[in-house]
């Protein structure tokens, strides 16, 4: 399983964006899609493009007009990897039959493995889920910039667990 270029693209706009948060950025003026292509090295279209996808997602909220421009529509720690991706790529779904409605498998009749994709689809969605703009783009935040999940005992509870600590690199420490 691999991001396309274009969700990749989105969540370094994004992380860029998270970054000009506050106050004290206000004042270097509006943020838009050419200062987040000058300052990310995303090409000017692509970053126009992606621009329009995450407010049409809800992800950034635009004002037109003299001192318009686009700024974050939530809080970075609310927004998460996952919200990201799906914003460009539609619904995270490792297979065809992980989607709600879908039918188009040959082999959905007699398939023996289509009951675990499911579960596949959701443990990935959990981990984009957990892992928030603002610990991406190395801002502190006063709530978890990991979000706490919930882990099924041997006995079926679920259980709040401590999510995995990442660097700043997305590696696991």
């Amino acid at each position: 399983m691999r991001l396309s270029n274009l969700a990749d693209y989105a969540v370094v706009l994004m992380s860029a964006a998270a970054r000009h948060c506050g106050a004290a950025l206000l004042a270097e003026g509006k943020l838009n899609a050419t200062k987040l292509s000058r300052e990310t090295g995303v090409p000017l279209p692509t970053a126009k493009k992606l621009v329009s996808r995450l407010t049409a997602a809800g992800l950034f909220e635009s004002t037109r007009g003299i001192g318009g421009g686009i700024r974050l529509a939530r809080p970075p720690a609310s927004i998460s990897l996952a919200d990201i991706v799906e914003a460009v790529e539609g619904p995270l779904a490792i297979t065809c039959c992980t989607i709600d409605g879908n039918h188009d498998c040959v082999l959905e009749s007699g398939c023996t493995v289509k009951p675990h994709w499911g579960v596949i689809n959701r443990t990935i969605r959990e981990a984009l889920d957990e892992v928030s703009l603002a610990s991406l783009s190395n801002l502190p935040s006063t709530n978890m910039d990991h979000r706490p999940s919930r882990a099924k005992s041997s006995d079926g509870d679920s259980k709040r667990s401590v999510s995995t600590s990442l660097d700043t690199n997305g590696i696991m420490l």
